[in-house]
């Protein structure tokens, strides 16, 4: 429902009809990491679904001591589901994709990581460092999802970098991983 606010300037007040949705609240949660702090703006009104999870899980602490575990220069970053020691977190059910929200995935922005099944992600996301077209929704088909951008970077993009120039080598199997821990060490909701 949109507001209707009425301005008037000589005693600076304005009165406002209508409520305001709580779907245009654009939450803000604070990542402190091992390479310092990225702040990201959730937008509940074109990914109401994946920022609801997001959310769940930062609030509960589960981002709490992850790591970013995936790191490919020029592409993007990627963590939260996953130990020091390369374990995976246990997570509740998969999400559907809102991918088809009209957001993309451009440098800063954040989408949810998923399996090939585009109706997969849990926890873990990505930060693209990177306009990466080629994961933005086409299709409602298997290869046409796309991956579901649900915010966007609006400080700490510095940290990004930082992160994404990391030296990275092959550890338990996985490649593209960190060869020093980059630690998410808290999440927390604003």
């Amino acid at each position: 429902m949109k507001s209707k606010c009425l301005l008037i300037l000589i005693v600076g007040i304005i009165f406002c009809t209508g409520a305001v949705s709580a779907s245009s609240i654009k939450p803000r949660v604070h990542m402190q990491t091992s390479l310092g702090l990225i702040v990201i703006e959730l937008d509940p009104q074109a990914a109401p679904d994946t920022v609801k999870n997001f959310l769940q899980y930062s609030q509960s602490g589960f981002f709490n001591q992850t790591i970013f575990h995936r790191v490919i220069k020029g592409f993007m970053i990627q963590g939260g589901g996953l130990t020091p020691e390369l374990k995976k977190k246990a997570t509740t059910s998969p999400i559907a994709n809102e991918a088809d929200n009209g957001l993309k995935n451009i440098r800063g922005s954040i989408a949810m990581a998923r399996t090939m099944n585009p109706h997969s992600a849990t926890a873990q996301f990505f930060i693209n460092t990177a306009n990466n077209k080629a994961l933005d929704f086409t299709a409602k088909t298997t290869q046409g999802w796309g991956y579901c951008v649900f915010g966007r970077v609006v400080a700490g993009i510095e940290t990004v970098d930082r992160i994404e120039n990391a030296a990275t080598t092959m550890r338990a199997g996985r490649r593209d991983v960190p060869a020093e821990t980059v630690f998410i060490e808290s999440v927390t909701v604003k």
